[in-house]
């Protein structure tokens, strides 16, 4: 049922969720967090003509919202391990809903700085505690099951908000106010479906709001590592995508048309998604090492391809390193999933996102400083062969952390 009675609901006097239903809400909101970090992407160049703004600034805009993220990741990591997954999801969502109808107002650059630093805040607020109550809601707290859903939310969210955003502006009246309206209609029935939410986390403890190092449990750390590196490899190519795949879609392909942009991240975060359920029953560490060679040889294609100027090699190798960033994010979260301990899933998560959000925004905002003293072309080698090779150094962790089988017993035991 979508819906529990008072009765059979760990939340006594109201209506809430099924357990099945609010584990997909809590894999929406991931989606949605992502979303919604694309939305504003395919508007720069409007924004950059309007109000004559230097490449420079629309990278520290985004380095606004990428920075808010970290912040909120740090200071409140834990957060819904203490109070709550849902308190923690409701100010999340409402704060969204806040950043959108800034950007709807935004009639100046200082409007899009505030709106992305609200946006960054909250989407570090959410992403910890939705990832945490995807473990709790889970009814057999499947890990395997778990990173799946998160995988492919991440990925359909972050090429789906560009996509979306790009179709908009491109066929639709209002472009700087429209695909905000539609992400604030989805924001507003996220927070519905939160506030009839279940709450999960049973022992909550006093609010405790205190800056703090990333920590991980020692009994943890061998699997986080090997996540962190997939996520870095993995999200690095999606921040080199969101700063400069539309502007090199745009050059290889002589156009100027938004959508065009907009289908080039989707060609990478489309397969990602596909990728991840086509190889969902496969071995944490086979995923991670597979999918990271196959980032690698997707990612080197795509540098050939901006060297050489060919259209059609850079979608070869958009579509192939799609789907290597697909599986290796997907075999190296899994691997993290089931390594935690539920008390302290929040905490880990975060710290799983701190990594994550760092990956994706440092290589933006390096790209778009200097995308202008080297040029696009030189700018996406480099930060291409970086990325090959860090999805290579990937592949061979996996590789040697991989599960040893048993030794056999002796015949004569």
């Amino acid at each position: 049922m979508l819906l529990e009675s008072a009765a059979t609901s760990p939340t006594v006097g109201r209506r809430t969720l099924s357990h099945g239903a609010a584990y997909a809400l809590a894999a929406g909101v991931i989606g949605l967090a992502l979303f919604a970090s694309g939305t504003p992407s395919p508007l720069y160049g409007t924004y950059r003509e309007l109000w004559d703004l230097s490449p420079l600034v629309l990278t520290l805009v985004y380095a606004t919202y990428a920075f808010g993220v970290l912040a909120m990741l740090l200071l409140a990591g834990p957060v819904s391990d203490q109070v709550g997954r849902r308190p923690v999801l409701l100010v999340s969502l409402g704060a969204l809903m806040v950043s959108t109808v800034v950007f709807m107002a935004a009639d100046s650059v200082a409007w899009l700085f505030a709106g992305r630093a609200v946006q960054g805040l909250a989407t570090g607020l959410a992403l910890g505690a939705a990832s945490a109550a995807l473990l709790d809601l889970h009814p057999r707290r499947d890990a395997a099951a778990v990173g799946l859903a998160n995988g492919v939310a991440s990925a359909a969210g972050m090429g789906l908000g560009v996509l979306v955003s790009a179709l908009i502006i491109e066929l639709l009246p209002a472009p700087r106010v429209l695909p905000y309206a539609v992400l604030l209609a989805l924001f507003a029935a996220a927070f519905a479906g939160a506030w009839l939410m279940p709450e999960p986390v049973a022992s909550r403890s006093r609010l405790r709001l205190a800056p703090q190092r990333p920590s991980v449990p020692r009994a943890v750390r061998p699997a986080f590592l090997l996540a962190a590196l997939g996520v870095m490899a993995s999200w690095s190519i999606g921040g080199l995508f969101l700063s400069l795949g539309p502007q090199l879609s745009g050059t290889l392909f002589h156009t100027t048309d938004h959508l065009v942009g907009g289908i080039s991240v989707f060609a990478l975060a489309g397969p990602a998604a596909l990728a991840q359920l086509a190889f969902r029953r496969s071995v944490p560490w086979v995923g991670a090492a597979v999918g990271s060679l196959a980032l690698a040889a997707g990612t080197l294609t795509i540098v050939a391809a901006a060297s050489t100027g060919s259209g059609a090699l850079y979608l070869v190798g958009t579509v192939v390193g799609g789907a290597g960033f697909g599986v290796a994010f997907l075999g190296a979260l899994r691997a993290l999933s089931s390594a935690i301990p539920p008390a302290d899933r929040g905490a880990v998560m975060s710290a799983f996102y701190v990594v994550a959000y760092a990956s994706l925004s440092i290589p933006a905002i390096l790209a778009g400083v200097l995308d202008s003293p080297l040029g696009l072309t030189a700018t996406f080698e480099v930060f291409g062969t970086v990325v090959a090779v860090l999805a290579l150094g990937v592949a061979l962790q996996a590789w040697r952390t991989r599960p040893q089988p048993a030794p056999a017993a002796p015949a004569w035991a």
